[in-house]
């Protein structure tokens, strides 16, 4: 049985991301039974092509072969959550993720897709790539959600408004595909999300074409932006840490427990742990959480840390530490 987590983000999070598949690698008797890592999910930033969290900064194409090679050679996919909702087909064209894309056309890596314009064309140029069903889409009706299931998708990511909606996850065909999201930190329901994802994928090709048209000046989305995403997407729900969501106990929280005695047994394989902008320290008590035996967490984690001090992940000045990603 093999109860495969996709996690986030190999590049914000590439330092602790490579020193725990290596833990789970070599020391499998601190995790829950059948725990393996599907895929490593996010972007290397600027990616217009980018959605769903906003994501800043830069990086060079030396960091870029760095981590494909880092964790494609432990068997690990990339998977680039290309899901911008707004991109026309100028973008397509866009040289960084083209060259993403080139660079990491090896038959192991993976795209998360959203735009049937974006879609239709990483088919045609990159085919390669396994696609993967946003979750961004926000298929709530059953009957949709067993056509896009029927579709040439590697995975389809379930809305999280679906998760403990029982009477509907039994009727699904194809459960080995579909993927749930455990740990989301939104607001069941939210009747915004849709605008919330439309605003970020704006904000990436503003902030894009700062970085073309000003080079080296600092960026501020109110400079640019008629409808601010900072005002519309008035949202703190991407703050909260792995036990303010146990405590909120929200009706589209999973806890591991469920992940082995329900979902499981009933089908499903493919779970996501979401976090690609949330903190370190948040990242490793959801992985402590989800993946590690209750009984081997305080071990395990200070196992975790050990190596990541080890490794230059963690630096201690003093009286003073930090963690880099």
């Amino acid at each position: 049985m093999k109860v495969r987590f996709h996690l986030p983000d190999f590049a914000a999070h590439y330092r602790l991301n490579l020193v725990f598949a290596n833990m789970v690698k070599y020391a499998p008797e601190y995790f829950r039974e059948g725990v393996e890592i599907a895929s490593f999910y996010g972007v290397f930033p600027p990616s217009i092509w980018n959605g769903g969290r906003t994501v800043g900064g830069t990086c060079d194409e030396s960091f870029i072969k760095m981590v494909i090679k880092a964790f494609n050679s432990l068997g690990i996919p990339l998977r680039f959550t290309f899901t911008n909702p707004v991109l026309k087909e100028e973008h397509l064209y866009d040289p960084f993720c083209n060259k993403v894309m080139k660079l990491a056309d090896n038959g192991l890596n993976e795209c998360i897709v959203n735009s049937p314009l974006l879609e239709q064309y990483i088919r045609s140029e990159y085919p390669n790539y396994k696609l993967t069903s946003s979750t961004c889409k926000r298929i709530t009706d059953p009957g949709v959600l067993e056509a896009e299931l029927a579709k040439d998708y590697s995975i389809v990511v379930l809305d999280y408004d679906l998760n403990n909606k029982f009477d509907i996850l039994e009727k699904l065909p194809h459960k080995d595909k579909i993927e749930i999201l455990a740990n989301a930190c939104c607001t069941p329901n939210c009747q915004k999300r849709l605008d919330h994802y439309r605003l970020i994928g704006e904000q990436m090709i503003i902030y894009n074409e700062h970085l073309k048209n000003h080079p080296g000046e600092p960026f501020n989305i109110n400079d640019y932006a008629t409808e601010t995403v900072t005002t519309a997407i008035n949202c703190h729900c991407t703050s909260r840490s792995i036990f303010d969501v146990i405590k909120l106990n929200l009706p589209t929280f999973i806890t591991p427990e469920a992940i082995w005695e329900k979902y499981v047994p009933m089908g499903f394989r493919q779970f996501k742990i979401e976090g690609r902008t949330a903190s370190n320290l948040n990242v490793i008590e959801n992985y402590m959480y989800y993946m590690i035996k209750p009984e081997c967490r305080d071990e395990a984690r200070f196992m975790f840390l050990h190596n990541l001090e080890r490794n230059g992940a963690v630096v201690i000045d003093g009286e003073k530490s930090k963690i880099n990603g």
